[in-house]
């Protein structure tokens, strides 16, 4: 290869600068311009002022043509949705409009460190863009996720929705920040890969909690405030849901914090979630001969004289089966909250019991009946 020949390598194609992009705009410029633009570039200082005022007043037009004149067009004006996304657009197009200038301006000039000031320039209006993002996203959201004809997304995922919508503005964001500099963002994505792979296998289980959280926020399985059983024995009252574990308070006033990839796995009965009232179920037997109508009328008595037992539905009596010593009954209530559950079931067992004495109707205990069938013959010769 000859010497004075040089091979461009894929990262010096890869960079650009803004600064000779300004500078060569003067090429496409009317017959007419030029002469302005010459005069312009012998008073560097009275050509940036000119500049800057001209886009600050174009910042300006264009701000209220997106309002009053394409919003109008295109129908933007019906919600106040709509009104409220338009004014968060208003700023970024303004600043994109007035720092283009400034970077126009600043060529102009020939400024020391121009380079660098452009670089800033365009970096804010891509962070002004990013914040204009961050609210639209966060406003459509809520739009979406609305009681309204038009919901489209389940409140229970607005959180996921919101994360993961902010991660790629970050994302692509950062991706346009690193090529306004003029770094090449294929190394660092490759050496975020390799990394990446290194932490995931350092916190696999993180991770997976992690993810798990993702899928029970997404899912909702239960909430705050729900009372939950695990197949693995734990019980209470869902107190808090992170991202990496749930936490719950049991009924011995204990907070027990379970990690979200244990959970994901495990069988979740939730008792509040259901409809509103919770059934519990008192099982009693009563003696052979007892009068099954009279043990129907106190069993019934028994569940509507507590004053935490719903009317509506109201409590059933059933008997269930033909024991081996009794007559098996059912008496079956609905309470308002799961946490009472196990106070209102006490209640119930001391009044049928009180009741069952009062009326002589016998609870059946296991008795064991000894027959002597014949005693053993004295030898009298046997002498004490």
């Amino acid at each position: 290869m000859p010497e004075n020949v040089t091979q461009e390598t894929p990262a010096s194609v890869a960079e650009f600068s803004i600064n000779e992009l300004l500078r060569e705009s003067r090429d496409y410029m009317p017959d007419s311009v030029l002469p302005a633009w010459e005069l312009v570039s012998q008073y560097p200082i009275l050509g940036f002022l000119l500049i800057a005022l001209l886009f600050y007043i174009l910042g300006l037009c264009f701000r209220s043509l997106l309002t009053q004149v394409v919003g109008r067009l295109l129908g933007l004006h019906h919600s106040p949705v709509d009104d409220t996304a338009l004014q968060y657009l208003r700023k970024p197009v303004f600043v994109t409009v007035f720092f283009f200038g400034l970077s126009l301006a600043v060529s102009v000039v020939n400024m020391p460190l121009g380079n660098a000031i452009v670089n800033l320039l365009f970096s804010l209006i891509t962070v002004s863009w990013m914040t204009a993002a961050f609210r639209i996203s966060t406003l459509l959201l809520e739009a979406l996720s609305g009681e309204n004809r038009f919901k489209l997304v389940d409140s229970k995922t607005v959180p996921l929705f919101d994360l993961t919508s902010k991660l790629v503005i970050i994302m692509i964001g950062s991706y346009i920040l690193l090529l306004i500099w003029g770094i090449n963002p294929v190394g660092w994505l490759a050496s975020a890969g390799i990394v990446g792979i290194a932490v995931g296998f350092a916190a696999k289980d993180t991770l997976a909690n992690l993810f798990s959280g993702f899928f029970i926020v997404a899912d909702a399985p239960y909430k705050i405030g729900d009372y939950i059983n695990l197949d693995s024995g734990e019980r209470g009252k869902v107190c808090a849901i992170g991202l990496r574990s749930t936490r719950l308070l049991t009924r011995d006033d204990v907070e027990i914090t379970i990690p979200n990839g244990v959970i994901a796995n495990a069988k979740i009965i939730n008792e509040s979630g259901g409809p509103q009232n919770v059934r519990i179920r008192i099982v009693v037997g009563v003696a052979y001969g007892s009068d099954v109508d009279q043990v129907y009328a106190l069993l019934m008595q028994a569940g509507l004289d507590h004053p935490e037992v719903c009317r509506s539905p109201e409590p059933r009596v059933r008997m269930r089966s033909f024991g081996a010593s009794s007559l098996n009954y059912n008496l079956m209530c609905w309470i308002r909250h799961p946490q009472d559950r196990g106070r209102i079931s006490h209640d119930l067992n001391v009044a049928i019991y009180k009741l069952f004495g009062q009326h002589g109707v016998e609870i059946p205990y296991a008795k064991q009946d000894l027959y002597i069938k014949q005693w053993p013959a004295i030898n009298p010769q046997v002498k004490e």
